[in-house]
């Protein structure tokens, strides 16, 4: 009887931004919604970073938008992202687990996390979305190798 042992690599944060742009959408925490809206619509994106300079602050996310400000009948163009972002930020590493982001997505019930390297300089952002791609991708392969060595 022969047994094929997979090798458990860990698969990285680091391994979804490779293969993504490095872009990081922010805005400070002055803006008014209302322009974080029309930013995150221009770049087709559900989340931007609040930041200070260099410094993580908070986080303002389309659900954000639809909870404290639709749902309380505040005005987007007088309300301040300070007001309505998420400041207690759960953030990840390059070199964390993409099984973490997976668990830390699900059980605190969010859907982007900023990732941070020493003293929280932001490098990227990963979202449910880039870790869904990953693992599809993931599981591709490891199919594909599968095959492979069954047919050979």
């Amino acid at each position: 009887m022969f047994f094929i042992q997979k090798t458990k690599l860990t698969k990285t944060v680091q391994k979804i931004l490779n293969n993504k742009p490095v872009h990081i959408f922010s805005t400070n925490t002055s803006t008014s919604v209302l322009e974080a809206l029309e930013v995150m619509t221009e770049k087709n994106v559900s989340a931007l970073l609040a930041m200070q300079e260099e410094k993580l602050l908070g986080i303002f996310t389309e659900r954000d938008y639809a909870r404290k400000i639709v749902l309380q009948g505040k005005s987007s163009k007088n309300t301040a992202i300070s007001e309505v972002m998420s400041s207690s930020l759960i953030t990840v590493t390059p070199t964390d687990s993409i099984e973490l982001c997976m668990e830390t997505m699900t059980n605190k019930h969010i859907r982007h996390l900023p990732v941070v390297i020493e003293e929280e300089k932001v490098v990227g952002m990963v979202s449910i979305g880039d870790v869904v791609k990953f693992i599809i991708a993931d599981q591709k392969e490891t199919i594909f190798q599968l095959e492979s060595y069954i047919n050979s």
